[in-house]
Formats: structure tokens, C-alpha cells, sequence
């Protein structure tokens, strides 16, 4: 008689070990290889138990809770102990992205003057040369970005500090992607499918540190927003609506780049204002108290998701993509939280963006994944393009902000934040430069409406046609890779 060997395995328990930056995923398996003998101690010799350690924790998200008495105090303590000067050379010029979502004034929505201010105290207290500093802004058909910065109070920082104030398709010189990332441009999940001719990015940013400098909150596309998503005015400049029924991968993808063409890359989040809704405009704001930092672009993006409700593994697919090609951690059991870790582990329960939805988020909704994608989205690939952008701003600008926002912009001008704007540059720092302790009186007449909001509204009207690509006449440029 043939003696037939038998072979077979079974994992018998998957559990987490440790915590924390010594925590990770054990499986237990066992394997049973013999032939058909029998006798408990011939069956028990033919065993064998494997424990593998499947991964550890790499990254690591800074959280600490903040009030304007001690916020500069508070920017410089988040920064450390995230370890921005680990991976921000000294001796590299340094770019801090602002994000403008709205040029309006409105909570939670886009770089506050403290996020900024406490940013580049932070870094001249540790021996950053201002020099080698500068703020860096994007470019959007349907936001202003140099009224945006004046509105919240970010140009009145950097000129205080004397930096430089770069607008990137201002007289700056974009290149080929493929000569500033080589081959890796072949990896990408869906530029090259939505760009077949090529695109084009700052040839400043290579080799510079980067820090960007979002805020906490939602977004129509992508369900939350922060770091990754902030990179893409920086590096997508025209058309950049062409990659919104692929936004999740695009987000890889332009992580892909900064990875490869920045000397660091670090990313300080305010959370003292939060928005919930249809963001990153019509939201609601929430007062939060939280200032958020890390090396890791994926790893803040998820704990900040966390913090407003959400599974990032789950919820925010480019959190998830970005997690499983290796370029950061998304899942937030591996992530290390320090700072004030009881704020890491709250939950604000955020409605999200797709629960109360303005007229103009569900039709966008409908134009990049609905019904009206097949009819309609072609025509903004054209010269019709424009349409869109004369909406959105007429919507936001002429009717959301004025009828809706105004009531929640004054809520906020009422709280300690809402003052310290209000009052910016009237109030003084404390003695030991911590922060505010006196943000002046209420403003609430800074919310914007009237006649004059309207004159405002309707210009933005005519520059979203006029600095449209489609009608914008374009300098001769060389051409792209084929």
C-alpha cells in the first residue's frame, strides 16, 4: 500500500501587538505535512506554528490642543514634535502652500494668519533663515487668489516677516513632468490617461522643502481634505477640472511627485476652525482647538479624518490608495499619535460632505459620476468650459455666501478665533511671544454683503472668464513630451 502524504495550513488567530510606533499585525498559522500514520504523538510531531509580524508602524501625526493665548507656543510645540526639522533642510528654500478655498473670509476654509504666523515663528526660533522662506500660491479660475490673501489676513503675515510672496503662474517657469520625475511618471494611476500630451509643473519646486499649510474639513469630491489634496493647485495648474472623476488617484499620483522632487515635505494642519458639509466652502464651522502636524502626508489626512468621524481606509479613497503604494499610512492603528493624545482620540461625528448637499454640489456630482456626466462633461474639456466657472463663482459668491454664509460667518466672528481675526494686527502677542491673550472686541460687520459685496461678486464673475484658459491667450511654450 502507497503511504500518501497529506500537507495543509490554517491561520489560527490575526491580532494587533503593541502600540503606538511599536505596534503592528501578528498572524499565528499552523501547518500540518505527514502522511496518514496513526497515533497522537506521530500526528503532533507533524505540526509546526508560524508567527509573522505582518507590519509596523512607520509614521507618526503630532496633535496638540491649542486657544489663541498660546497658539504661536503651541505651532512650535506641534512642528517639534512631529519633527519638522528632521526632514525641512536649512539650507533649502522652503515654500509654505497656502490654501485660499475661498477668497472671502469664511471659518475653516482656508491658511489662517496664525497658522501662518505661528509656521514662521516656529521655523526662525529654530534657526530657518526668513531668506530662504517664502509663501507660495496657486492658481484657480474661480478663486482670486490675491484678494483671497488679503481677505484672510495671509499677505499681512508675510510681510510682516518680509518674505517673499510667490504666485506660481506669475512669471514662473513650468516644465515637463517628465523631466523633473523621470521614469516615475510611468507609474502614475491616471495622469498620463487624463493628460496624454503631458502637463506641466513649477520647475521651483524641485528640490524645495515644501509645508503645507491646510486646514480641518470636508470636500464634495474627496469627502475630507488636507494635506495631499492641498498639493493640487500647486502642481496641477490649467485643467485641473479634468481630473475631478479620477480626483482619488490624481491625489496619488501628485504625491508620487512631491516624493521624488521635493527636498522635504512636511504638513502642519489648523484645526481651531473645522468645517462640516459640502465643503471646502458651504461649510459649517466648528470651533476644535486643535493643531495637527506630520512628516507623513497620508498619516495626517487619515487621523485628521478620524477626528471628524470617518474611516480613512474607508471613507477617503485616496487615503486608501496612498496607504497600499506605500507612499504614507493611512490606517490610524499605525499611526503613532503624540502630543495631547486624549485629542487624537476624539470623534466629532461630522455629518460629511454628501448629507446636506447645496444645489451646486449635487450637480457637480452629477456632471463627474451621474446622469449628466455623458451629456454635459465634455463640455468642459472645450471652450465651453467657461459656463462652469461663471456657476460656481455666481452661485458661491452671489447667492451661498450673502444668504447663507452670513449668518454662520457671524456665529464665529463671536468666538475667541472669530475675534483674534477680527482684531489681526491690532493685538498684541504676550511678552514671551505664546500668543494672544487679548483677541479685542466682536467685528461682525466684517461679513461681507451689500452693494459692494455684490460689485465684488460680479468682478469675479468676469475674471473667471477672462483668466480661464480656454479664452486666456497663453505664451508660446515648448513642446511637451510626445
Amino acid at each position: 500500500m502507497v503511504s500518501r502524504a497529506r500537507v495543509a495550513s490554517v491561520e489560527l488567530w490575526r491580532f494587533r501587538a503593541g502600540s503606538g510606533a511599536h505596534g503592528g499585525e501578528c498572524r499565528i498559522s499552523a501547518s500540518f505535512s505527514g502522511g496518514p500514520e496513526p497515533g497522537v504523538a506521530k500526528v503532533l510531531s507533524c505540526l509546526s506554528f508560524k508567527v509573522t509580524l505582518v507590519r509596523m508602524t512607520s509614521s507618526k501625526v503630532a496633535i496638540v490642543r491649542t486657544s489663541p493665548k498660546t497658539v504661536l507656543e503651541d505651532y512650535h510645540r506641534v512642528m517639534n514634535l512631529a519633527g519638522y526639522q528632521d526632514v525641512v533642510d536649512k539650507s533649502a528654500d522652503t515654500g509654505l502652500k497656502v490654501n485660499i478655498s475661498w477668497h472671502f473670509f469664511y471659518p475653516g476654509s482656508s491658511t489662517t494668519p496664525w497658522q501662518l504666523e505661528g509656521v514662521i515663528g516656529a521655523m526662525k526660533r529654530d534657526g530657518y533663515d526668513p531668506a530662504l522662506m517664502h509663501a507660495c500660491h496657486n492658481r484657480t479660475v474661480v478663486i482670486d487668489a490675491h484678494l483671497g490673501e488679503r481677505e484672510n489676513k495671509q499677505i499681512d503675515v508675510v510681510q510682516a516677516h518680509g518674505l517673499r510672496n510667490v504666485h506660481l503662474y506669475e512669471g514662473e517657469e513650468w516644465i515637463d513632468v517628465r523631466d523633473a520625475v523621470g521614469d516615475l511618471a510611468d507609474k502614475f494611476l491616471c495622469l498620463n490617461q487624463v493628460y496624454p500630451k503631458g502637463f506641466r509643473i513649477p520647475k521651483r519646486f524641485i528640490g524645495e522643502n515644501i509645508i503645507h499649510l491646510p486646514t480641518v474639513k470636508t470636500h464634495i469630491f474627496t469627502t475630507t481634505t488636507g494635506a495631499m489634496k492641498n498639493a493640487f493647485g500647486g502642481l496641477l495648474n490649467e485643467h485641473r477640472h479634468w481630473t475631478h472623476p479620477v480626483i482619488h488617484e490624481t491625489l496619488v499620483d501628485l504625491l508620487m511627485i512631491q516624493k521624488k522632487i521635493h527636498r522635504g515635505l512636511f504638513a502642519v494642519m489648523d484645526g481651531t476652525f473645522a468645517g462640516d458639509g459640502p465643503g471646502p466652502r458651504c461649510m459649517i464651522p466648528h470651533v476644535k482647538n486643535v493643531l495637527l502636524a506630520s512628516q507623513d502626508q497620508v498619516a495626517i489626512d487619515a487621523v485628521a479624518a478620524k477626528l471628524m468621524g470617518f474611516d480613512p481606509m474607508s471613507d477617503c479613497k485616496f487615503v486608501r490608495l496612498a496607504h497600499e503604494h506605500g507612499l504614507g499610512v493611512g490606517d490610524p492603528r499605525d499611526i503613532e499619535i503624540v502630543g495631547d493624545l486624549d485629542a487624537g482620540n476624539e470623534n466629532w461625528h461630522f455629518d460629511g460632505p454628501f448629507k446636506k448637499m447645496t444645489f451646486a454640489s449635487r450637480n457637480q456630482h452629477r456632471i463627474y459620476w451621474g446622469p449628466l456626466k455623458k451629456p454635459v462633461e465634455w463640455s468642459l474639456k472645450t471652450w465651453l468650459a467657461p459656463w462652469a466657472y461663471v456657476a460656481s463663482v455666481s452661485y458661491h459668491d452671489l447667492f451661498w455666501y450673502p444668504f447663507y454664509g452670513k449668518p454662520r460667518v457671524e456665529e464665529t466672528l463671536r468666538s475667541d478665533w472669530g475675534r483674534l481675526f477680527a482684531n489681526w494686527g491690532k493685538v498684541e502677542k504676550d511678552a514671551e511671544g505664546r500668543g494672544y491673550p487679548d483677541v479685542g472686541e466682536e467685528h461682525a460687520e466684517l461679513v461681507r454683503t451689500g452693494l459692494k459685496h455684490f460689485a465684488e461678486g460680479f468682478r469675479l464673475v468676469g475674471m473667471a472668464v477672462a483668466e480661464s484658459p480656454e479664452f486666456k491667450k497663453k505664451p508660446v511654450k515648448q513642446p511637451l513630451h510626445p
